[in-house]
């Protein structure tokens, strides 16, 4: 019988949330997603010294201040990764901007504009990438301009349904909704376990992917954030769905039979009633949500901080 990863495969796109490279090549994905944990990650790995090493001679060229310099070299950083991952997929890298501008829609627009100028320098086409944005509202302003302008764009750090609303709104091309980390937040809250059948980040996923069939919304659903293979199964038949190396692994040694958990049909029976997403009600609506409010805030200061481990490492580099 075809592994689990192969059933999964079968009917939903599978993608890979790494930089690493050689774990990309072992389990063929269609996609793969980037964030700054995974870029530091991946820039402290030997195999890819080579990589770090023509950001930062590249950066000893530029003018500027010594901070402006460090985040040219890490942008670029990060469009190595991503020029050498699009080498490897067939499909979409996303490369994600600063965490450190969630809150500036006009700034976010700058860096993601700067992205997508670099990989098209390089002969990618913004056909292959989807520039990263956190969910918050003015994450959510940035994506709806910068897809008018054919520039495709992933919310991340998702947590919520008016998040989601919103995104499909503004005409996102795809959400990341975090599955883990909404579990993460029960547990510790509640004191308690969860199965998958009834773990609140998978029930957090169904909700949104039935919200978007009912009112046809074009949005990709991508499930994010695993903690365990369980979780995945329970949302086998999502759109997508990015998965980190071990659970990849896990999923293509195991032989057993795969069902299909996720129907669009079925699914859009049980969507909600269309929520408002003007500025007020989505801000409202967040607070309302505690676990939501706290993913998020937590999310972007845990991105922010191995970003500015990046720069550190990168301005060490500089000498």
């Amino acid at each position: 019988m075809a592994s689990k990863l192969d059933q999964l495969k079968s009917m939903t796109v599978v993608v890979a949330d790494t930089g690493d490279m050689e774990a990309i090549r072992a389990f063929a994905p269609t996609d793969c997603t980037t964030n700054p944990t995974l870029i530091l990650k991946a820039a402290q790995m030997e195999a890819y010294a080579p990589i770090v090493a023509e950001a930062v001679q590249w950066g000893r060229g530029q003018s500027g201040s010594r901070e402006a310099v460090v985040a040219a070299i890490c942008d670029r950083l990060a469009v190595n990764f991503g020029s050498e991952l699009t080498k490897i997929v067939p499909g979409r890298v996303s490369t994600e901007v600063d965490a450190d501008l969630s809150f500036d829609t006009a700034k976010s627009l700058t860096k993601a504009r700067a992205l997508i100028a670099d990989y098209e320098s390089r002969g990618v086409g913004r056909e292959r990438i989807l520039i990263k944005l956190a969910s918050t509202w003015e994450g959510i302003r940035a994506a709806e301009i910068l897809q008018k302008e054919g520039i495709d764009c992933n919310l991340t750090l998702l947590f919520s349904l008016v998040q989601a609303a919103a995104a499909a709104d503004a005409g996102a091309f795809l959400i990341s909704p975090f599955v883990g980390r909404i579990l993460d937040w029960y547990m510790k809250a509640e004191g308690k376990t969860y199965t998958a059948t009834d773990d609140p980040g998978v029930a957090s996923v169904k909700r949104i992917f039935a919200y978007y069939k009912r009112h046809g919304y074009k949005t990709v659903v991508m499930g994010a954030s695993f903690r365990n293979q369980g979780e995945i199964e329970a949302l086998a038949g999502c759109d997508r769905l990015t998965i980190a190396p071990a659970l990849l692994e896990s999923l293509a040694k195991d032989n057993g039979t795969l069902t299909r958990a996720l129907d669009g049909a079925h699914a859009a029976s049980q969507g909600e009633a269309r929520l408002a997403t003007d500025e007020a009600s989505f801000r409202f609506a967040l607070n309302e949500d505690a676990m939501a409010t706290e993913k998020l805030s937590e999310g972007i200061r845990l991105f922010a901080k191995d970003l500015r481990a990046l720069r550190a490492m990168v301005s060490e580099k500089l000498g």
